[in-house]
């Protein structure tokens, strides 16, 4: 956490070193490293497939409060809505995403274990809450059938200001909020030293992350004609807050290079009074020089407008006091398991880290970026240096399976975690990602009917 006498207090660029704490500060030992998942699912009526409002007898808003009475988390509200609960205890919580996604940011635990057996419970304590109600849950990259139009829009005020701006800088930012799903992972690192390779790594594999979990091959009822449609999606959103972030991979990049991109980036909002104020015109840099919106608040920026504004980042690989992997579809509960044990394989064994480094070294940023374009379209099957992603993708979850082995956590029955990579040795081994499955059925048993994914897929 960011050191308390900077917290909540003003700042300035004469002091960017406070900007920068707020970062490094999230530099832990490696016997202090912990996991910690996020997934998020469609939320949807089983008698209708419909999408769930959050409003209504068996609405959004009913489900969070069942969660609430049958956990005893802390609720989280705006302007007197319920759009949230927090572990106080463990740290986890449970939010929700524009179009009502519902989302587990999971606790930061020690193994892969805890972290599978938090999935686990966390879908038990939901149907508990939801069978009732006649709600299912469906974990995908793309939501396969609603129009936007059909989607219903969560009551959280930031929400509103992204809906203004997303349409301003890209194509697809709608589709983001509100039709897509993502499982990611959040991990820490030693020293600066530590975090450049752990960033450069993770860019750079991933787009075979994307292949590997590339789920996302329906919208509006039919195909789209992509293995992963929800990483096509984030190729025309807001370039000046996604994509592989080149200047990561300069030999001088650690803290302060990820500050000053950030500083240049303009801003979703400021919270004050629990009022959010647009300020989508403005930079942070301009921000702490005295710009302003048109109604905003004229008050002096706090450190917790800068972690706010950390967090409408949104690059494959995003850094905070902790590393966030960011490139996989919305997926079963395999691949939910799967997700982490893939990066934490590959980024907590040094060994496992300097040969996935060796892996990727001498890859060019135009490489790089052909990857991330590629395995939108083409998934495993995309070309690279004369073979393809499938490749690649076969070399790095064996890096990923020799740390796992290299980290020796067992579980009661002597298990370790290799076992939470099955589901991707088996997309290697075969060559077909989750969307092929997907198509084959839809193509096949499905006879065409995309209502069968809520049926075959559902948690």
């Amino acid at each position: 956490m960011a050191s308390a006498n900077i917290n909540q207090t003003s700042i300035s660029l004469e002091n960017k070193a406070d900007l920068i704490e707020a970062i490094s500060s999230g530099e832990k030992p490696k016997e202090q490293w912990r996991i910690g998942s996020e997934h998020e699912k469609f939320v949807f009526y089983k008698n209708n497939l419909a999408p769930v409002p959050y409003e209504g007898e068996a609405g959004i808003k009913r489900l969070l409060e069942g969660m609430e009475g049958l956990l005893g988390w802390k609720r989280m509200e705006d302007k007197g809505n319920i759009i949230g609960l927090i572990d106080p205890i463990e740290g986890g919580a449970i939010s929700l995403e524009p179009g009502g996604q519902f989302e587990l940011s999971g606790a930061p635990l020690e193994t892969l274990h805890q972290t599978c057996r938090e999935v686990h419970g966390h879908l038990a304590q939901l149907r508990e809450v939801a069978d009732p109600l006649g709600i299912g849950f469906l974990g995908l990259g793309t939501s396969p059938k609603w129009s936007l139009e059909e989607t219903p829009v969560m009551p959280k005020s930031r929400y509103g200001i992204m809906m203004n701006y997303m349409p301003k800088v890209g194509t697809r930012g709608l589709d983001m909020m509100f039709r897509s799903c993502t499982i990611q992972v959040n991990l820490d690192f030693a020293s600066e030293a530590d975090m450049a390779k752990k960033m450069r790594v993770g860019l750079a594999l991933q787009p075979i992350a994307t292949a590997l979990f590339a789920n996302s091959p329906f919208l509006d009822g039919q195909k789209n004609g992509y293995q992963s449609l929800r990483g096509a999606i984030w190729q025309d959103l807001d370039e000046d807050r996604t994509g592989m972030l080149p200047f990561v991979f300069d030999e001088n990049f650690g803290y302060e290079q990820y500050v000053d991109w950030a500083l240049d980036v303009p801003m979703y909002f400021i919270i004050r009074d629990g009022t959010y104020y647009d300020m989508t015109g403005v930079t942070f840099r301009d921000y702490l020089n005295g710009k302003r919106m048109q109604d905003t608040p004229d008050t002096l920026p706090s450190m917790q407008d800068w972690e706010d504004h950390l967090t409408t980042l949104f690059p494959e690989v995003r850094l905070k006091r902790y590393i966030e992997m960011r490139g996989a579809d919305g997926g079963q509960w395999r691949r939910i398991c799967a997700l982490p044990a893939l990066w934490t394989g590959l980024l907590y064994d040094q060994t496992t880290l300097d040969a996935a480094w060796d892996l990727v070294k001498d890859w060019t940023e135009e490489e790089r970026n052909a990857l991330r374009i590629g395995v939108a379209k083409d998934g495993l099957r995309t070309p690279f240096r004369g073979d393809n992603v499938q490749a690649i993708a076969r070399r790095v979850v064996e890096l990923s399976r020799n740390g796992l082995a290299a980290r020796g956590q067992k579980n009661g029955a002597g298990f370790d975690e290799t076992q939470y990579l099955a589901a991707l040795e088996e997309t290697v081994a075969l060559g077909m990602t989750p969307s092929d499955m997907l198509l084959s059925r839809y193509c096949n048993e499905w006879g065409g009917n995309i209502d069968r994914v809520f049926e075959d897929f559902a948690y």
